[in-house]
């Protein structure tokens, strides 16, 4: 095992430096994962995988101009708008997921910042979602520091804020919020006492460097985000990313291992892109210290696979979900 892995081991670190985490991206994957795998074992039961489900309540006409995503008004894509969905849909939406093994329900709005009147109709979800027995996630936006307390105060449990990518590389993607909106709504998230959930998305054309920049930001980060989504980019008609080349499966599952030696305790999860991975390449994933997914066949408004799937392939594994 690596010095730096045996250090990771003794300790929580909040001062990675990319000289450290690219000394990680580029040792033997064999040795990586093996360093990964020790992390993991320390904190997690290697056989367990804890599953989520994401619903869209609102869909489309979101003003921000990410280019991987067919919710952008700047975009023509094929996905269609929908308003805010009823309570009793999501409702509905939440037994199923519930029945399917989900032990978390994340809720995503396509909205730069929630108004105070869709806050209201957001938290009689969110209360609703918790008498079914289940976790609560939201993703809305950025939000300010009274809507992040309105929101504790309601139970949610976690909140979905991405990076996206590094700080370096992040304006070739969106333009129409900055780094720093970002953090200040993770800041806010954080000091409300919700749970952080944090990740970023792979397969945008940044290099190497830029995957070490977006790990270093979310390592350093104090407490780590208790989740980290990893996502692989999912190319969609109509979106400035829809040409974007092929991602290199071996160095996802590179980041996946170096994800989890940097942040031992988090959930880390796949998250979009599972409909394109193999499931050799996902079971790559849960020996590198992934340990989240989510079921359903839809993120959003992507293609996932369905929880049959998913089952079939955690009986292959010997895997069992939490």
């Amino acid at each position: 095992m690596t010095q730096l892995a045996e250090s990771n081991q003794q300790m929580m670190r909040h001062d990675w430096s990319d000289q450290e985490i690219e000394a990680l991206f580029t040792q033997p994957f064999s040795d990586l994962i093996f360093a990964a795998q020790n992390v993991h074992r320390q904190h997690f039961d290697p056989n367990e995988v804890q599953v989520s489900t994401l619903l869209s309540i609102k869909t489309g006409k979101c003003s921000e101009d990410c280019a991987y995503c067919p919710q952008s008004v700047r975009y023509d894509t094929p996905v269609e708008d929908e308003s805010l969905l009823e309570l009793t849909a999501v409702v509905d939406a939440a037994r199923q997921a519930k029945q399917n093994g989900a032990s978390r329900f994340c809720m995503g709005a396509a909205w730069r910042r929630p108004k105070d009147k869709d806050l209201d109709k957001v938290i009689d979800m969110v209360i609703a979602v918790k008498e079914e027995g289940l976790e609560s996630c939201l993703t809305l936006g950025m939000l300010t520091e009274a809507q992040t307390q309105r929101l504790k105060q309601a139970g949610l449990d976690y909140y979905n804020h991405n990076l996206d990518s590094s700080p370096e590389y992040y304006n070739e993607i969106i333009t129409t919020r900055t780094y720093d909106d970002r953090l200040e709504t993770l800041a806010h998230v954080r000091n409300a006492g919700i749970n952080v959930c944090c990740g970023g998305i792979l397969g945008m054309g940044e290099s190497r460097k830029d995957r070490v920049g977006l790990m270093r930001e979310l390592a350093n980060q104090s407490p780590h985000p208790e989740s980290v989504p990893v996502n692989m980019l999912v190319r969609v008609e109509g979106t400035p990313l829809e040409a974007a080349e092929d991602f290199e499966p071996i160095e996802f599952v590179r980041s996946i291992a170096v994800a989890r030696i940097l942040m031992p305790k988090s959930h880390v999860r796949l998250s979009a892109g599972r409909e394109e991975m193999s499931d050799e390449m996902q079971a790559l994933c849960f020996l590198a210290g992934a340990n989240s997914i989510f079921y359903g066949e839809k993120l959003l408004t992507t293609p996932n696979p369905g929880p049959n799937h998913d089952k079939v392939l955690f009986d292959n594994l010997g895997i069992k979900s939490v």
